[in-house]
């Protein structure tokens, strides 16, 4: 096999140009045969194979630097650069990661994760190069989804400025998770479809190379600003820009991208190269539903259907369910979502609803406040995103929404540890960041019901509200405890004495786990069903800590400003002659690193907090 003969670097540039084809094939099927085990981002990285190819012939990695928008995309780059041994373990806990990382190879110069990136993060490098005196050349690849985000029109308004050689190859195969949206979306489809110019560009250029001196009056025409595709094509936004536009080109024919990546470092300033990939290329299902093969549990190669079917309902789904009956309830419900209609589940509400949904592509600053406005208008917005992208919006949550105490919804998805996809994902940090901010309500469901019934009362509250819930099924245990939803009140589960575990959200179950094995060793153990991270249940505290030994907060979330460090707070502002009395306080949280990829299960484990460790970690504290 032609792949067999690329162990490191390079190794690439030893292969015969008539075997590149062959070559990509292999690629294609090492990656669906290897992913349809480990599971893995399989539609990005198969549109991305020849691209990846030509990009690794133009360079020469690690002197120059590639860096990769998202990352999700990286996985033949990772081939290219020896790594094919770590696919055995991709995204497995002590295995290779799905992302870039500089920790894992000299050719991975950027750790990305989150979308548009890649343009800030290349300026830099070209600017730390020219400083430097260097020479190399410097690329970031870029998605048309990740284009629809904020942070890369900033990167691109610097970068029009560069005097120097800077190239950005924008993959554009109009999918960013889910189908791309707004107005660069049509810009982009204009250019792909623009067949008469592409013909009328092409003429010329091979007219005027047959007349004498016609390859310098080429050369001229494609550098000038008043080129004639800016007559032809509308807007020609990145050349008004001041950076320089080739393309479009097919992103499956490598020739014709080693030809135009020669023109590019050419340049003396910032230049895009406009690549037309398919995402899924070369395999059928991921072809036709590229959305579905964005993020791909194992699956069966033939059928290209999951390997294990989920057969219970996540809180996703519960989500989507409960969303489509309340946008039935009441007209004023309107749903936000940034480029994750499927992930987040709002796909049912857009198909039932369509005027009330709005996907506003890459954009969770935009999302925030645009959802602000809304709420302005009279409008009940919900905003749906996952815990490490809302990260990307704190501002606007504390200035645009909070501070007007405008009633917004943030339906928090994939809160706590989300597996596989690692440490930029992780959603261990929106309860310290939320609870940060004045006028914020932060509400962590037990169980599928009580989400139900959070949702409902979050829609009616009137006010900023936070409801955070786990990625993957929904638990459907202590269904029996469904007390209302009251403000800032927890929910007693059990009452027995020694120790109390408070716990939020997703611990409860575990904590139900705890309990057993607490009973077993003969000790009484009550549980608390936090529900409010804030406002936090004060009395309840106070009951824990003065019928107990021990009180143990239980959080998804780092243990920096979070529910246990406010528990925390409360105790320690009991008055002194009675806090002699009171039981101490252990704080069960992810502790202050970064948490890395692997299964939720092997991750619980490994910080401490699986029933099995917070059980003998409790032992210790009696």
């Amino acid at each position: 096999m032609l792949l067999d003969q690329i162990k490191g670097v390079n190794d690439i540039k030893n292969i015969s140009p008539s075997d590149y084809q062959e070559l990509a094939q292999e690629i294609r099927d090492f990656l669906i045969e290897k992913i349809s085990h480990t599971g893995g981002h399989l539609g990005s990285n198969l549109g991305a194979v020849e691209l990846t190819m030509a990009l690794h012939l133009s360079l020469n990695l690690p002197q120059d630097k590639l860096i990769w928008d998202v990352g999700h995309q990286s996985y033949t780059h990772k081939l290219l650069t020896g790594r094919k041994d770590g696919f055995e373990n991709l995204r497995k806990f002590g295995g290779m990661s799905g992302f870039p990382k500089r920790k894992e190879s000299e050719c991975d110069c950027f750790d990305t994760g989150h979308s548009s990136t890649s343009i800030s993060a290349g300026l830099g490098l070209v600017k730390a190069r020219d400083i430097q005196g260097g020479t190399n050349t410097v690329v970031s690849v870029i998605g048309d989804g990740s284009l629809t985000g904020g942070m890369a029109y900033e990167a691109l308004n610097n970068a029009a400025k560069l005097e120097t050689n800077f190239i950005i190859v924008l993959n554009d195969n109009n999918m960013s998770i889910s189908e791309n949206v707004g107005g660069m979306s049509k810009y982009l489809n204009n250019i792909r479809t623009a067949d008469a110019y592409l013909n009328i560009k092409e003429g010329i250029y091979n007219t005027l190379k047959e007349i004498p001196r016609g390859e310098k009056v080429v050369k001229g025409i494609r550098r000038a600003k008043s080129s004639f595709k800016q007559l032809v094509v509308p807007g020609m936004l990145f050349e008004d820009m001041g950076i320089t536009y080739l393309g479009p080109v097919d992103g499956h024919n490598i020739p014709a991208m080693l030809r135009v990546l020669q023109e590019a470092k050419r340049t003396r300033n910032a230049v895009i190269v406009h690549v037309i990939t398919q995402k899924g290329k070369g395999f059928a299902p991921a072809e036709r539903h590229p959305a579905r093969f964005h993020g791909a549990e194992p699956f069966d190669i033939e059928t290209g259907l999951p390997a294990k079917p989920r057969t219970t309902a996540s809180y996703t789904d519960i989500f989507s369910t409960v969303m489509t009956k309340l946008g039935a309830r009441d007209e004023k419900v309107v749903a936000i979502t940034a480029a994750m209609l499927d992930g987040t589940g709002l796909k049912r509400f857009r198909n039932m609803y369509p005027e009330r949904l709005f996907d506003v592509g890459i954009a969770e600053e935009h999302a925030v406040t645009f959802a602000a406005g809304l709420a302005a208008g009279g409008l009940k917005p919900v905003v749906a995103i996952y815990s490490s992208f809302l990260q990307r919006a704190y501002d606007q949550i504390l200035h645009d929404v909070c501070m007007q105490k405008l009633p917004v919804v943030f339906a928090i998805d994939r809160a706590g540890l989300v597996g596989s996809d690692g440490e930029t994902h992780q959603g261990v940090f929106d309860l310290s960041y939320l609870s940060s901010i004045p006028d914020m309500c932060i509400m962590a469901p037990k169980n599928k019901w009580e989400l139900s019934d959070m949702m409902k009362f979050a829609i009616s509250f009137g006010a900023p509200i936070a409801i955070r819930y786990p990625r993957g099924e929904a638990y459907a245990g202590l269904r029996e405890y469904r007390a209302p939803i009251e403000l800032g009140n927890a929910e007693l589960i059990c009452a027995e004495g020694d120790v109390c575990l408070m716990a939020l959200g997703s611990m409860v179950k575990v904590a139900e786990k705890v309990k057993e094995l607490l009973n077993k060793a003969g000790h009484k153990c009550s549980i608390i069903n936090a529900r409010f991270a804030k406002p936090i249940d004060a009395d309840a505290v106070k009951w824990a800590v003065r019928n107990h030994k021990l009180v143990v907060t239980m959080e998804e979330n780092v243990a920096i400003g979070g529910y246990g460090e406010k528990v925390r707070d409360i105790v320690d502002g009991l008055k002194a002659p009675e806090k002699k009395s009171y039981a101490k306080v252990l704080q069960i949280a992810v502790p202050d690193r970064y948490v890395e990829h692997g299964s939720v299960e092997q991750l619980m484990r490994e910080i401490g907090m699986d029933a099995e460790s917070i059980f003998n970690k409790v032992k210790e504290n009696l």
